[in-house]
């Protein structure tokens, strides 16, 4: 019988990079060959969901290979691209599936998710698989800290301009920088403080930051434009459009402000059966899920999720990714008392 750590390994072994998650889907599809299937774009459904079914949900792909791929053991971890998000919990979906089967199981194994939303191919295999908006519960796999993490905070990214005069740099009177100009707006950015929010009782700390700029032609000319994008992680209980409203009011001061694109939250449940039961059996604390997943895409189509999986948080899109070889059986045990 195959092992976690064996199965963690033999992903962790094959690339699967954003956009190349072929070959992972057929390896998944092969090793479960005996359930049934169906496949969309570079995703995979594996077994029948209808009313009252429980998903098991993960995504294939990982981030551009930082080092070297893996996999080793070193101590008490394997390392190894993806090893922590999010290839040792598709192992544990993998063999939740082999010992349980899919009569109220049903894996969803999709592609996509490290990318930008558009590319994201849980919303296509949701739009496909009517059955699956009909499903019980959901629980994403992502890497948890051995921790119950419900919902997920919602995201905006925002172009916030400044506008100035060009000039020669040798005349600079001449003109106005627009870079220098959102000097002022930029340290209020700096100096900007977490801000936590509670919702059913967990705390989301909601943050703007500012994550690239860029502006100027050429050295010897003083800029005309700058220009910056905002991020705003926002809580739960918030609307798209609210939170919108919001950083604007943040990025006041500025001389444009522009949408670029947003990512809904995922709604706090964790009064659902089977996640008060899975917090019980496991003994994991639970918290407010300080990130987005695609909780908030479940959660849009009507379907109760959680986030639990091996795994650590901070070790995400890092090199020398590794996960805690104990988390595997961890995750697989407490999952496995609660499905069966």
């Amino acid at each position: 019988m195959t092992t976690l750590l064996e199965t963690t390994s033999w992903l962790i072994d094959i690339p699967s990079e954003t956009g190349s998650e072929a070959p992972i889907r057929d390896a998944v599809a092969d090793r479960l060959d005996q359930f049934p299937q169906t496949p969309v774009a570079d995703s995979l459904v594996v077994g029948e969901p209808g009313e009252g079914t429980i998903l098991l949900v993960g995504h294939l792909d990982t981030v551009p290979l930082q080092g070297d791929r893996g996999p080793r053991v070193e101590g008490d971890r394997l390392v190894g691209l993806g090893a922590t998000d999010m290839k040792s919990g598709l192992a544990v979906m993998i063999h939740l599936i082999e010992a349980l089967g899919t009569g109220k199981l049903a894996g969803v194994f999709y592609a996509g998710e490290e990318g930008p939303l558009s590319g994201n191919q849980l919303a296509p295999v949701l739009d496909e698989m009517p059955g699956l908006a009909d499903a019980g519960a959901a629980i994403v796999l992502e890497p948890t800290d051995r921790e119950v993490q419900a919902g997920c905070q919602g995201a905006i990214n925002a172009t916030v301009g400044f506008s100035g005069e060009a000039a020669h740099s040798a005349r600079p009177w001449l003109g106005e920088n627009a870079v220098t100009r959102a000097g002022p707006w930029l340290t209020q950015m700096h100096s900007r403080a977490p801000e936590e929010r509670i919702v059913n009782g967990l705390v989301f700390k909601e943050v703007v930051s500012v994550t690239t700029a860029s502006g100027g032609v050429a050295n010897n000319i003083i800029p005309a434009r700058f220009e910056l994008n905002v991020n705003y992680r926002f809580a739960p209980d918030r609307t798209v459009e609210e939170a919108t409203d919001r950083l604007q009011a943040v990025c006041e001061g500025a001389d444009s402000f522009e949408v670029a694109d947003t990512a809904p939250p995922g709604t706090v449940d964790i009064d659902n059966p089977l996640f008060a039961a899975l917090i019980e059996v496991s003994g994991a604390p639970v918290v407010g899920k300080q990130g987005w997943t695609d909780v908030a895409q479940l959660s849009q189509a009507g379907i109760p999720a959680v986030n639990f999986g091996p795994g650590e948080t901070t070790l995400a899109h890092k090199p020398g990714e590794s996960v805690r070889i104990g988390d595997l059986d961890w995750a697989y045990e407490s999952l496995s008392a609660v499905l069966d």
